[in-house]
């Protein structure tokens, strides 16, 4: 009787989680939506691939360029072009970035714990 693979096994077990994209609101002082963006799961592969196309090992750079790669419109299409990222480091409020990036990597941060860091 053969077995699965150990790899197919977890592959399997994350298979619905790897097609559930979040969905991310810009929201204006008002509380208006200003767009939408959706994240699928960012994988290893992604992170990698975005290391190789920002040309740099340093965070910063690695995520905005994760962020121009991954976030999508609602039809699925890319919402931003790969070249966007430097336009977006150097016309946004690093709030904003971070906003963006830290959603987009599922990592929640109260303001509590950021003044402990």
């Amino acid at each position: 009787m053969p077995t699965e693979r150990t790899a197919d096994l977890l592959i399997s077990a994350y298979k619905d989680e790897m097609s559930t994209r979040r969905k991310f609101e810009s929201k204006d002082k008002s509380g208006n939506v200003l767009f939408v963006l959706y994240f699928p799961p960012i994988t290893r592969f992604d992170r990698q691939k975005a290391q190789t196309l920002a040309g740099s090992d340093e965070g910063l750079v690695v995520s905005t360029q994760l962020l121009c790669q991954t976030a999508q419109k609602e039809d699925g299409s890319q919402a931003f072009d790969m070249s966007d990222a430097q336009v977006l480091q150097r016309s946004l409020p690093e709030k904003v970035l971070n906003e963006l990036e830290l959603f987009m990597m599922n990592i929640e941060v109260t303001v509590d714990e950021a003044k402990k860091d």
